[in-house]
């Protein structure tokens, strides 16, 4: 059984996907970066491409978000979250997946984060090998 048959978050909290990162997709309201960060993976598990969008800052936000189909999302570690300014924070992570029958990926990224109006968004991240 998948985790998320079993309604478990795909986040790796080991929370319920209501309790979890579900909350914030209905909310836009994740109370920090890094509980933004794992909803916004866990809306790559789930297809959700309006909440990505949504929680993508207005400057570097793209049309779309091209979501393949065939992707499996293999699990996410955050490696470190942290504050860089009053409203201003960074977290780095490793998400690994699969498309269809190929190799597993491997992504870590130190992710940047802005504050505006109270809301918490994704601005952009440096990828590393």
């Amino acid at each position: 059984m998948s985790k998320e048959s079993a309604g478990l978050c795909p986040c790796g909290s080991g929370d319920v996907l209501d309790a979890c990162c579900a909350r914030w997709h209905r909310t836009m309201e994740a109370p920090t970066a890094e509980a933004l960060m794992r909803s916004r993976y866990s809306a790559y598990v789930l297809h959700n491409e309006p909440y990505l969008l949504a929680t993508w800052h207005a400057s570097t936000r793209p049309a779309s978000v091209g979501l393949e189909a065939g992707t499996k999302w293999l699990g996410l570690t955050v490696k470190s979250a942290r504050d860089t300014g009053p409203d201003r924070a960074e977290v780095e992570f490793v998400a690994r997946y699969r498309i269809g029958g190929g190799s597993a990926v491997r992504i870590q990224e130190r992710s940047r984060f802005v504050r505006e109006e109270g809301r918490w968004l994704y601005v952009d991240g440096d990828q590393r090998a």
